[in-house]
C-alpha cells in the first residue's frame, strides 16, 4: 500500500488516455512520479485500457529497477525515466500514437504558431527531433529516444516548463506537466493544435506564423503577471 495515491495518479492519467481517445489498443502510456521517493508508476506493457487497475500499476525507481510489481513496465519506461532525470520539475508524461501528432513527428516538421490556440498554451512552436542515429538505437532505444528528446530542448533552448511537448521524428509525441493527468491534458492540447495546423496549412500551404505580438497577448492574458483568462 505505500505507492497506493502513485498507483491511482498513473492509473486515472492512463484512464484519460483512452477517454481521448488519444491512443489505440495498447499504443499510449502515462506514468506519475513521486520526486521525495525517487519513484514512478507506469502503466504495464501491452495491457489493455479497460483492463487496467490502479494496482496493474508499475512502480519503477529512478535508477531503472521495479521496486513494486510482477509485471513488466511499459517498453517506454526507459524514456520516461530520463526526462524525469533530465527534467526534474515535471511531475508525470504522457506519450500517445495520436494521429495528427503522429503525421507531424512522420512528416519530421516542427509545428509553427498558426494561431491563438497554439498560442495560449506556448509561444514557440512545438518541436520535432531529428532522427535517432544508428549506434543509439543499438544502444538502447527507450534511453536514446530520452536523450534525444534532452538534447534537443538544450540545442533549441527550449525550457520544459512552458514547452511541455516534443515530436520525436518518426515515432510521435510526449508531453510533460505538473502531473500524470496535466501531461494527459497536454497530449489531448498537443493532438488539437496538430490537427489545426495540418488542416491550415492544407487549406492555404503559404499560411504565415501569428505575429508575435499576437502571440504573447494569448500567453499574456493566460499565464502572465497580469493574466486575466479563467477565476482567481
Amino acid at each position: 500500500m505505500e505507492y497506493k495515491t502513485l498507483r491511482e495518479e498513473a492509473f486515472e492519467a492512463n484512464m484519460e488516455i483512452a477517454r481521448q481517445k488519444l491512443a489505440k489498443y495498447t499504443w499510449g502510456n502515462a506514468s506519475a512520479f513521486d520526486p521525495d521517493k525517487g519513484v514512478f508508476a507506469i502503466k504495464p506493457s501491452g495491457v489493455p485500457y479497460e483492463e487496467l487497475k490502479p494496482e496493474s500499476m508499475v512502480v519503477i525507481d529512478l535508477t531503472g529497477h521495479t521496486v513494486d510489481s510482477t509485471l513488466r513496465p511499459s517498453s517506454d519506461t526507459e524514456t520516461h525515466r530520463i526526462l524525469y532525470l533530465g527534467f526534474p520539475s515535471i511531475r508525470g508524461i504522457c506519450h500517445t500514437h495520436s494521429t495528427y501528432a503522429v503525421a507531424w513527428a512522420q512528416s519530421r516538421l516542427s509545428v509553427p504558431v498558426l494561431g491563438t490556440t497554439h498560442a495560449d498554451h506556448n509561444t514557440h512552436e512545438i518541436p520535432c527531433t531529428g532522427f535517432m542515429s544508428a549506434d543509439a538505437v543499438k544502444h538502447d532505444y527507450e534511453l536514446e529516444t530520452g536523450n534525444l528528446i534532452i538534447r534537443t530542448f538544450q540545442s533549441r533552448k527550449e525550457d520544459p516548463d512552458i514547452t511541455t511537448m516534443v515530436l520525436v521524428a518518426g515515432h510521435g509525441p510526449f508531453t510533460w506537466g505538473e502531473s500524470a493527468v496535466h501531461a494527459v491534458y497536454h497530449s489531448a492540447i498537443l493532438e488539437e493544435i496538430c490537427k489545426m495546423a495540418y488542416l491550415t496549412l492544407t487549406i492555404n500551404p503559404r499560411t504565415q506564423p501569428l505575429p508575435e505580438y499576437i502571440i504573447h497577448k494569448h500567453w499574456e492574458r493566460k499565464h502572465g503577471a497580469k493574466a486575466y483568462y479563467g477565476q482567481k
